[in-house]
């Protein structure tokens, strides 16, 4: 099952970067849009400001070896190598994504100092305790098994190295709301089936694996109700995309009733099912 849902994602962001980027920019993840969700902005520039924000929370001041797991085409990769000065590695299961952040790496002048491969995040080929950093921007809900993920993470960050993530999760289980119902597992299905996902989990079931995997300092926070908005500006991208002219690849990567399927991700935002959680671990 992990190697067809693998070859999945691969197809999947093999044939949707190209349109994603002309779209959306370099940065395929969420934007932020303040504390309580009400400052307006460009979606471009709501994605940098996520990536700053979530920076800031984790209280990151310097990483010499980087890790960017989930990399896209590189948009996080390039800020983070200019903001630490350091060394940062991309991984993703897409050959096309990774070729395309190269390409940008090398046209903004950082090709040596940013590198980018096509790896499973479960089975990384880097070796122990190498990263200082890493970073996980909205890739932990495509891994089919939230354990062994975190473990490679473990197994790669230095002692006194940081996990750093942001994810897709479902609302928590264990307050008054009580278990899924049917109807909510239902609404994850379809997210599932077309985002490519084997399953999400709560922010704080992702704090009780960190802390058995061996984690500490865990912080957790849930942000969705600041970068819920940008399904919004997705939504209205996707009504203009299709106005425009597109190639069958384009096609595929928006098919018909794309632009309901991404209003049934805001839905999940707005009856409060979908999560946007962080969490900030330390080896």
């Amino acid at each position: 099952m992990a190697d067809s849902l693998s070859q999945k994602i691969q197809q999947f962001y093999d044939a949707s970067s190209g349109l994603w980027e002309q779209i959306w920019g370099e940065h395929m993840h969420h934007g932020y849009y303040g504390e309580q969700g009400r400052h307006r902005k460009p979606r471009r520039q709501a994605q940098i400001d996520l990536i700053d924000k979530v920076l800031a929370w984790g209280k990151v001041r310097d990483a010499a070896q980087i890790l960017d797991v989930g990399c896209g085409i590189g948009g996080s990769a390039l800020v983070l190598a200019e903001r630490f000065g350091g060394r940062v590695t991309g991984v993703t299961l897409s050959p096309v994504q990774a070729e395309r952040a190269r390409e940008r790496a090398n046209a903004v002048g950082l090709g040596d100092q940013v590198t980018f491969r096509v790896a499973d995040a479960l089975q990384t080929p880097f070796a122990d305790q190498g990263f200082d950093l890493v970073w996980s921007m909205e890739s932990g809900e495509h891994m089919p098994d939230k354990v062994a993920f975190l473990r490679e993470c473990y197994r790669l960050l230095k002692p006194g190295g940081q996990l750093l993530m942001a994810t897709w999760c479902h609302r928590p289980t264990e307050s008054l709301g009580g278990g899924l119902t049917l109807d909510e597992i239902g609404h994850l299905e379809i997210l599932y089936q077309v985002y490519h996902l084997p399953y999400v989990i709560s922010l704080p079931a992702y704090g009780r694996l960190a802390q058995q995997v061996g984690f500490t300092g865990i912080r957790l926070a849930d942000w969705s109700v600041a970068v819920a908005p940008f399904w919004d500006a997705v939504i209205e991208s996707v009504f203009a995309a299709r106005c425009d002219r597109r190639s069958a690849a384009d096609r595929l990567a928006y098919p018909a009733g794309s632009s309901g399927l991404r209003i049934h991700a805001r839905w999940g935002f707005d009856r409060g099912l979908v999560r946007y959680g962080l969490l900030s671990a330390i080896r």
